[in-house]
C-alpha cells in the first residue's frame, strides 16, 4: 500500500513540474528524449513545458473542454516565420497506431516575434481538434512540433490530405515544404479519462 501512496505522490509532483529526478522514470526513455528546444504548451490548468503524462484529474478537462493551448517559444528568431504541428502518432491506439498521424492541429507562417511572446496569430491549415484518445485504447501521445518555415514558401495542405486528417504521411509533408528538423518540440501521454 505505502507503494501505491508514493507513486501518487510521485505523479502528482511531476504534474506541478516540481524537480525530481526521478519524475522522467513514469515516461519510456523514447518517450522522455523527444522533448527538446524549450517548447512551451499553455493550458489553462497545465504547462507542458516537458515530456510529461497528464495527471488524472486533467484528462476530461484537456479532451472536453479546453480549446487551444497558448503556444510559446522564447528562443524563436523574431525574423522567421514558424510552423505548427500536432500529431497524433497513435490512432487509433499505441499498439496498432493503424490511423497515424493523425493531425490536431496545423498552424503556418507564425511570425517568431509573436511566437516568442505566446501570442501566436497564424494560418489555420488544420484547426484544433482536442486530444479524444478512445476508452481502451491506453495513452496517446500528443506531440507539438515547432519546424522553421524556408523562407517564401508558402505551405498549404493537397486536397487528399484536406479530406482526412487520419493516415496523414507527416514525413511527406515536411520534405514537400523542405521543413528539415523541427527546432522544438514536447509531447503529452494521455489517456479516456474514464480509462
Amino acid at each position: 500500500m505505502h507503494l501505491f501512496y508514493a507513486s501518487v505522490v510521485l505523479c502528482v509532483l511531476c504534474a506541478c513540474h516540481m524537480t525530481t529526478s526521478t519524475c522522467d522514470e513514469l515516461l519510456s526513455s523514447e518517450d522522455a528524449e523527444f522533448c527538446k528546444g524549450k517548447l512551451k504548451v499553455i493550458y489553462p490548468d497545465l504547462v507542458v513545458d516537458k515530456c510529461m503524462i497528464v495527471p488524472q484529474r486533467i484528462r476530461e478537462k484537456i479532451s472536453k473542454e479546453w480549446g487551444p493551448p497558448q503556444i510559446q517559444l522564447p528562443s524563436a528568431d523574431e525574423k522567421k516565420k514558424y510552423t505548427l504541428l500536432m500529431v497524433d502518432p497513435d490512432a487509433p491506439s499505441r499498439q496498432k497506431p493503424s490511423r497515424a498521424y493523425w493531425r490536431h492541429w496545423l498552424l503556418v507562417d507564425i511570425k517568431g516575434e509573436a511566437l516568442q511572446r505566446g501570442d501566436i496569430s497564424a494560418v489555420e491549415l488544420s484547426a484544433y481538434t482536442r486530444p479524444t484518445p478512445p476508452q481502451g485504447t491506453g495513452f496517446h501521445r500528443y506531440q507539438f512540433l515547432i519546424f522553421e518555415q524556408p523562407e517564401g514558401q508558402s505551405l498549404s495542405l493537397s486536397p487528399q490530405e484536406n479530406s482526412s486528417r487520419g493516415n496523414w504521411d507527416l514525413q511527406a509533408f515536411v520534405e514537400r515544404f523542405g521543413l528539415a528538423r523541427p527546432v522544438a518540440s514536447v509531447q503529452f501521454l494521455t489517456q479516456n479519462h474514464k480509462d
